[in-house]
């Protein structure tokens, strides 16, 4: 049960703290991509993460080619807030790979032009925000997620 988590290059550690915290609390499987603004051992990464951190399902990947090849027949859903298609319509599965970019400029261009029909949005209804934070938009496409999958008769909590 659950998602596999997919951040590239994230830069904040608190940032990837909490969202290690989310992974685990919705059973997904957290994957980090190098670049890291930071280091795995950095202590507000572990604040942000709680003494959670240790039972993390964490995988790591030097660069995201490397994880590409490893997971190239997954079902993806990338998001950006230049994407196209709003979170709600994604056919959510369980074991899919919602991917997110790097806190300062999102997702490499190469990869969304890849995947145009897999490139989500979250909705924002002011001219005067940019993007969301990442610790916040991966815990709205998450808990969306794991709704749609009980709604169609998949995964329920515990």
């Amino acid at each position: 049960m659950g998602f596999h988590i997919v951040l590239v290059e994230p830069e904040i550690p608190t940032n990837t703290g909490n969202i290690g915290r989310l992974t685990l609390a919705s059973g997904s499987t957290l994957h980090l991509i190098y670049p890291l603004g930071f280091e795995i051992t950095d202590a507000r990464l572990k604040r942000a993460g709680l003494d959670y951190w240790r039972h993390l399902n964490v995988r790591v990947y030097e660069s995201l080619d490397a994880f590409m090849s490893v997971h190239q027949n997954a079902h993806f859903a990338f998001f950006s807030s230049k994407g196209t298609q709003p979170h709600y319509d994604i056919d959510y599965q369980d074991d899919m790979f919602l991917v997110f970019g790097k806190e300062s400029v999102g997702l490499p261009v190469q990869l969304m032009a890849q995947h145009p029909n897999r490139l989500f949005q979250i909705p924002i209804f002011s001219e005067h925000i940019r993007s969301l934070n990442l610790a916040n938009a991966v815990s709205i496409v998450v808990y969306d997620g794991l709704r749609s999958l009980r709604k169609s008769g998949g995964p329920s909590a515990v």
